[in-house]
C-alpha cells in the first residue's frame, strides 16, 4: 500500500499529473526543465495510460530508474482486464491502444502490467519542502499515518473530496505537510490547504502540470 522516499538521494524531485499517453509533452517540459535522469527523480500521480497516443511508452517509464509512480484507476483497470480476460471496462475507458498494439507490443505491456503490481497506492516523500504524500483521488482519512490501513478503492477513485471542497466543505488532512492528487481534469491547478489537485488535462488539450517538490 505505501513506499517511502528519502529525498536525500536525490538533486531535484519532480512531481507530474496524469499523463495518459502524452509522452512528447512530457519529454519537452523535462528538457526544459533540465531534468538529469542520474540525479533527479520524476514521480508520477498516477494514470500513465488510455486516451493518449503514447500509453505504450508512458508506461514504458516503469523501466527506468529515474520514475517512480502511484498506481492510478486506469492501471489498475489494465490490469484487472488482463488478469480476468475481460477487457470491456478498460475499452470503454480509453484502453483501445492495447487492442491496436502489435502482438509483440501486447506481450510486453502484458508484462509491464505485471509490473503495476507492484506499485503502491500512496507515497510518502521526505524531502525538503516536508513531507509530502502522493495519492492518485484521496487520502481518505482525516489523518495521515505511515502504513495506516485506508480504502484502497477510494484512494483509486474518490472524487467526494474535491466535490466538497468546490461547495465550500473543506475537509483538512492532518499528518503530513502537503498532499498532491490527480485523477480529475481540471482547466488549472487546484490547491486548498495543504492539499494539492493536478491533474489538469493535458490528454485533452489541457497543460501538462509538473511539481518541484526538491
Amino acid at each position: 500500500m505505501y513506499q517511502r522516499i528519502e529525498g536525500k538521494h536525490w538533486r531535484h524531485i519532480w512531481l507530474v499529473g496524469d499523463l495518459h499517453g502524452c509522452w512528447q509533452p512530457l519529454m519537452a517540459e523535462l528538457k526544459v526543465r533540465k531534468f538529469n535522469p542520474y540525479q533527479d527523480l520524476l514521480i508520477s500521480v498516477g494514470d500513465l495510460i488510455d486516451r493518449g497516443a503514447a500509453s505504450y511508452q508512458c508506461l514504458g517509464l516503469l523501466n527506468e530508474t529515474w520514475f517512480a509512480a502511484i498506481r492510478g484507476n486506469h492501471e489498475q483497470m489494465a490490469m484487472d482486464a488482463v488478469d480476468n480476460g475481460d477487457m470491456s471496462l478498460w475499452y470503454m475507458n480509453g484502453g483501445d491502444w492495447f487492442l491496436d498494439s502489435t502482438p509483440a507490443a501486447q506481450a510486453d505491456i502484458k508484462r509491464l502490467l505485471q509490473k503495476c503490481h507492484q506499485l503502491p497506492y500512496i507515497i510518502e516523500v521526505d524531502c525538503e519542502s516536508g513531507v509530502n504524500i502522493v495519492a492518485h483521488a484521496d487520502y481518505p482519512a482525516a489523518e495521515y499515518a505511515w502504513q495506516k490501513a485506508v480504502d484502497p478503492q477510494q484512494v483509486l477513485w474518490n472524487r467526494q473530496r474535491l466535490s466538497d471542497h468546490f461547495a465550500g466543505r473543506h475537509m483538512p488532512i492532518t499528518g503530513a505537510d502537503h498532499f498532491w492528487f490527480g485523477h480529475t481534469p481540471l482547466q488549472e491547478r487546484y490547491d486548498v490547504g495543504n492539499q494539492h489537485y493536478i491533474d489538469t488535462g493535458a490528454v485533452f488539450g489541457g497543460e501538462l502540470t509538473l511539481v518541484q517538490l526538491q
